[in-house]
């Protein structure tokens, strides 16, 4: 028979009291089998050796032999039984409770009826139904308990077995047997409650520890604990990554010597809790200390953090201030060119104007719609929304993307050629800032590219454990003098352009945790390499 699971619960059959969780049931019930052997060897014991007087058997010895014989035989068959969980609970406990009163009922009566003082141990008996099953069958092994000794009493009174009768005792254990029936029940009603709390409770830790080994183990930043002899006692899979070890180490010596000197450097001046530290591979990594009370013991944490990153922070929050002030440049620079462009459209209508002077007019007019979509892009710069990311499978996105472009901007069918390289990729990022990413990108390659050579490949794949899109077109690509002020604001080698296409697309990867470079070549190819959605981590 299969073992019934820890939480399962055995209710009476003719109750509707509270369920007993199964492993402190099956404990109490081996507990119970366990008392019932003793008793039954003692019985047997008892009546054999014949220490000094005794009432066992005193009226009928052939019946005490059977009955305690017939007791002791069926606890030791039913132990096993109740060690092992071969029967049903519910069941075997009643057997206990039933063979109890039959059996120590007939020694009882063997021994000289309710004087011999052995009727008393049903009261053993009944608390532990009480206790195993509860509810109404308590009620019920008290009633039965009861009806058996009154009835062992009008037998003994019906055949004169005995000189005296003890009716009024044999009552007043009745009573006794209700009692602690009653009592039974409402202990046990309380620990079933308890038990249950506590198993809720110890079910609601075991889930809030596995949550937070989960968010520990998936953050974007390093953590690890170790104590004050700088045995580490927990790292995170991000500290390894960002350290550079494939396993967790046994002490901060292994990691790197400037570490370990900048944690002893921290317990000596607390308030120095920041340092910038060197890992062997020559790489650096911020790391900021502090202390863990936990019960008596004290434990250590130190949060690393990618220096990169930080300085990506840093980066973003001077150019949010930047996008703050020339945001409000640009508002200050619209009035005067409106004004400008409106004068210019006034004069242009004057018929007094010669070819000469409307060509004047004309370029007024150019140069006020390209200050205009400066202005434009510097304000939408600095009006960035924060980055909405969302798991976004390109495998349908790409394909619906170019579909759009090409009926926006009316291309031919053969203007984009999509390429996938991997199946099922699968990009954490904004949906609007990856269409404005690509929409600069295939804008540029339209318009540089040299389409009529033929068409822009628009390529998906996966580099480096992260999915990448590549957007490679037929132009002769960008000099050499002129990369390293590729993506810097307001640097064009077009004298239509903006110069903030690139710029604006570098920020809005930077901001989605994407990385857009250009890979020099024969052709010009941009490659933006996305965050895998699959593996996404928790960003604090």
């Amino acid at each position: 028979m299969r073992t019934p699971a820890a939480d399962t619960l055995y209710p009476c059959p003719f109750s509707k009291g509270y369920g007993i969780p199964s492993r402190q049931a099956w404990l109490m019930l081996k507990i119970f089998a366990l008392y019932r052997f003793v008793t039954a060897s003692l019985f047997s014991m008892l009546f054999y050796l014949r220490f000094g007087p005794s009432l066992l058997g005193a009226y009928d010895a052939a019946l005490y032999q059977f009955a305690s014989a017939a007791y002791l035989a069926i606890s030791l068959i039913a132990g096993p039984i109740a060690f092992r969980q071969r029967l049903g609970y519910a069941r075997l406990a009643q057997i206990f409770i039933f063979t109890d009163i039959v059996l120590v009922t007939l020694m009882m009566h063997a021994s000289g009826g309710v004087g011999s003082g052995i009727g008393i141990l049903l009261a053993i008996s009944i608390a532990a139904g009480g206790l195993l099953v509860g509810g109404r069958c308590a009620i019920l092994f008290a009633a039965l308990a009861s009806l058996a000794i009154l009835a062992e009493e009008l037998y003994a009174i019906q055949t004169r077995a005995f000189e005296t009768t003890t009716l009024t005792y044999a009552g007043m254990l009745g009573v006794a047997f209700f009692s602690i029936a009653f009592l039974s029940v409402i202990l046990a009603q309380r620990a079933e409650q308890a038990a249950i709390l506590a198993q809720r409770h110890e079910q609601t830790i075991a889930r809030l520890e596995s949550l937070n080994r989960y968010i520990i183990q998936h953050l974007q930043s390093g953590i690890m604990i170790v104590d004050d002899r700088q045995a580490t006692q927990l790292s995170n899979q991000s500290a390894l990554r960002l350290l550079g070890l494939e396993r967790q180490p046994q002490a901060l010596a292994e990691i790197s010597p400037q570490l370990q000197q900048a944690f002893e450097m921290w317990r000596e001046r607390r308030e120095q809790d920041f340092a910038i530290v060197s890992l062997p591979d020559r790489s650096e990594i911020q790391v900021q200390f502090s202390a863990l009370a936990v019960e008596e013991e004290t434990l250590n944490m130190m949060i690393f953090e990618d220096i990169a990153l930080y300085n990506q922070r840093l980066q973003q929050s001077k150019l949010a201030s930047l996008g703050r002030l020339t945001a409000s440049i640009a508002h200050e620079i619209r009035n005067p060119l409106a004004a400008i462009s409106h004068a210019g459209q006034l004069l242009a209508e004057s018929r007094a104007l010669d070819a000469q002077d409307l060509r004047l007019t004309e370029i007024i007019r150019i140069h006020c719609q390209r200050v205009n979509g400066i202005i434009e892009d510097i304000l939408k710069l600095s009006r960035r929304a924060p980055s909405q990311k969302q798991k976004i499978v390109l495998d349908q996105w790409l394909p619906a993307y170019l579909s759009e472009q090409r009926l926006n901007l009316g291309l031919a069918e053969d203007t984009f050629k999509l390429s996938f390289q991997t199946r099922g990729l699968a990009a954490c990022i904004d949906a609007g800032h990856l269409k404005q990413i690509l929409d600069n990108l295939c804008a540029n390659a339209l318009k540089y590219g040299r389409p009529e050579a033929g068409p822009i490949l628009v390529e998906a794949g996966m580099a480096q454990g992260s999915p990448y899109i590549s957007v490679i077109d037929n132009g002769p690509g960008i000099g050499a003098d002129n990369l390293q002020h590729l993506f810097e604001p307001f640097f064009t080698t077009s004298h239509q352009g903006t110069g903030l296409g690139l710029y604006i697309s570098k920020e809005l990867a930077e901001l989605n945790r994407a990385e857009l470079n250009y890979t020099p070549g024969e052709k010009s190819c941009f490659t933006l390499l996305l965050a895998n959605a699959d593996r996404a981590a928790i960003e604090i």
